[in-house]
């Protein structure tokens, strides 16, 4: 499993600061997905990680919908923006996270995208133990995706996410070959201060 040690591609790009579990580096976002099906059981596991999520209050707002099918993908084209679909159509598996944006006493839940990305997180590290890639999208179109996939109004739509086996790079348009390797990270003293907000 990829979360034991450092892949190739990994280490050639990538070196922690401290020392840490080598699945949080393993973990990094491919544009290139494999066409292979992922199967259920290990689906399931990716989705069980992310139930044992943090949330506030335990109120666990994220939800999945889940697009397998050609059927099922094909809705969840339209509201894809065209440079995201360009390499996630490939993708045997999107998903939808949302948001349930109001607490069980009714009342607006502040830190809704907060869990919910905290969940996001754990699926993404679950994946990478299970030797899967990830690739969490922004560019959607909120809005049509509400209307396109019947969500009501209390949930807000996140981010989509592709699953799937890694694909090589030479199957990507070539300006986006480029960019197939993992990034690496801003140092701990740009991010973290003592005390104070200190601008660096």
């Amino acid at each position: 499993m990829k979360g034991n040690v450092l892949t190739p591609e990994v280490k050639e790009n990538r070196q922690a600061g401290h020392d840490i579990d080598p699945v949080f580096l393993n973990r990094w976002s491919p544009r290139s997905y494999k066409t292979d099906p992922v199967s259920d059981e290990v689906l399931s596991r990716l989705f069980e990680a992310a139930r044992w999520a943090p949330s506030g209050s335990n109120e666990q707002p994220w939800r999945f919908i889940v697009a397998r099918t050609q059927e099922d993908k094909e809705r969840f084209y339209p509201f894809i923006a065209e440079g995201n679909r360009i390499w996630c159509e490939k993708a045997p598996v999107l998903v939808l996270l949302l948001s349930k944006t109001i607490s069980s006493r009714g009342t607006a839940l502040r830190s809704h995208a907060l869990d919910a990305g905290a969940a996001w997180g754990y699926l993404a590290l679950e994946a990478t133990r299970q030797d899967l890639v990830t690739h969490a999208m922004g560019g959607f179109d909120p809005q049509k995706a509400r209307e396109d996939l019947g969500i009501p109004s209390e949930y807000e739509p996140q981010i989509v996410i592709a699953i799937g086996y890694q694909g090589v790079k030479e199957e990507l348009p070539e300006a986006l070959q480029e960019r197939e390797k993992p990034s690496t990270r801003q140092p701990l003293e740009s991010l973290v201060f003592e005390g104070v907000f200190s601008q660096k």
